[in-house]
């Protein structure tokens, strides 16, 4: 563990482009946090957090706005399935449920009339056509789960209970919120692309304003998607929720610490006051936790800004695992440092069931989550510890720019 300021908190061990991000970020916020399973992002680092007086970093806060882990306990259990059945729940999962760029949720209980979509918030989008085309968009990708390493999961616990994960954010909305902000931080016209850089906006200025409320609006539509996504998985289990446990990584909150408020801006990390649960996966082929902050209220709590990781964190890019790809023949340009014999061989072992993924999601690709855990030092507590049974993801193929 390293940081012995307490504006500035890493955990873990990091390349040196990723702490150059975080030291940069440190010049324009107050306080900073890397988790340990940080790494090399958009001019933030992904595992990063950053607190502001009365701003918003909105790269900071990313493209995928309000991407973030929501699990359900079940009231049955692993015993009670074959592994054939098993099986042809995770085909039924694939068709029911939308993987994949763009993709539109056709079913008839899909919760395309939720309020969020009467919200006044909707005017701070430019022009009229523009919000139309958005709430459209909007509409009919609540409850699709993309691709990248989104998923749908179902864990068994250390008891044989069984959960459903899932893993995605506010889709097209957030990615067209975030891109339409970068433009006009710029000069630029709402759609006009830009190059990623810096935009901290003042939450009392309108610009700012219009951003904060339309992140919080892309942060109710993520919630009320991912609980569509997992409550429907739930049904075709044929189970009863019994408990949900639902947080973002890739947000803002208005915030307390040491006696003073602060916008914190927490990127690939989850937020962990003490008795506070998180849902943090790890990969494909690999455990997850349900997790809660530490009881107390240690100093590297406070220092790491009461986060903690959100995931294992890559350890090669998706372009080192897969190789270089051309996406419109799907022929292999140069092939990556992972196969699909290495994938399977892992996945297998772990007897999980797995429909879709790619060579860029292997675990192969990540750290393991018990190390970036316990470089967390004594910050979090484990409550439970979910081994995966069946991973539903998109195919390799599928290209998706809204992905975290």
């Amino acid at each position: 563990m390293q940081g012995g300021q307490q504006a500035r908190m890493i955990f873990g061990t990091h390349d040196e482009k990723t702490l150059a991000q975080l030291a940069d970020v440190a010049t324009r916020a107050e306080r900073v946090a890397l988790m340990a399973d940080g790494h090399l992002g958009y001019v933030m680092p992904i595992g990063g957090v950053a607190a502001y007086r009365r701003k918003v970093s909105v790269v900071g806060v990313g493209f995928d706005i309000a991407c973030g882990n929501a699990a359900i306990r079940t009231n049955l259990t692993l015993d009670r399935f074959t592994r054939d059945e098993l099986a042809n729940l995770a085909d039924e999962i694939q068709a029911t449920i939308s993987f994949g760029v763009g993709r539109s949720n056709h079913d008839d209980d899909a919760p395309t009339d939720h309020p969020l979509f009467e919200s006044p918030v909707w005017g701070a989008i430019p022009s009229k056509p523009e919000r139309a085309s958005l709430v459209a968009k909007a509409r009919n990708q609540l409850g699709t789960v993309g691709s990248g390493n989104h998923y749908v999961d179902i864990f068994a616990d250390e008891e044989g209970h069984l959960w459903v994960g899932v893993h995605f954010g506010s889709r097209g909305f957030g990615h067209t919120v975030a891109s339409g902000f970068l433009s006009l931080a710029r000069g630029k016209k709402w759609g006009e692309r830009v190059p990623e850089a810096e935009a901290l906006l003042s939450i009392d200025d309108p610009l700012g304003h219009d951003y904060w409320h339309l992140m919080n609006l892309a942060g109710e539509y993520a919630y009320a998607g991912r609980e569509w996504v997992a409550r429907k998985v739930v049904s075709l289990l044929g189970a009863r929720e019994l408990e949900l446990v639902h947080n973002h990584h890739n947000f803002a909150w208005t915030e307390t610490h040491d006696g003073e408020e602060y916008i914190v801006v927490r990127k690939g990390a989850t937020p962990a006051f003490p008795g506070q649960k998180g849902f943090v996966g790890g990969s494909m082929g690999d455990d997850a936790v349900i997790l809660a902050g530490a009881a107390g209220d240690s100093d590297e709590q406070r220092a790491a800004l009461y986060s903690t990781v959100h995931g294992a964190g890559r350890v090669m890019s998706r372009t080192e695992a897969r190789g270089k790809i051309n996406r419109k023949t799907g022929e292999v340009k140069s092939p990556g440092k992972v196969s699909w014999e290495m994938l399977h061989e892992w996945v297998g072992s772990k007897g999980v069931i797995l429909r879709g993924g790619g060579l860029d999601e292997s675990p192969h690709a990540y750290r393991r989550l018990p190390d970036v855990l316990a470089a967390q030092g004594s910050t979090v507590q484990v409550l439970h510890t979910l081994r995966p049974i069946v991973v539903v993801m998109a195919g390799e193929n599928e290209f998706d720019p809204y992905k975290d």
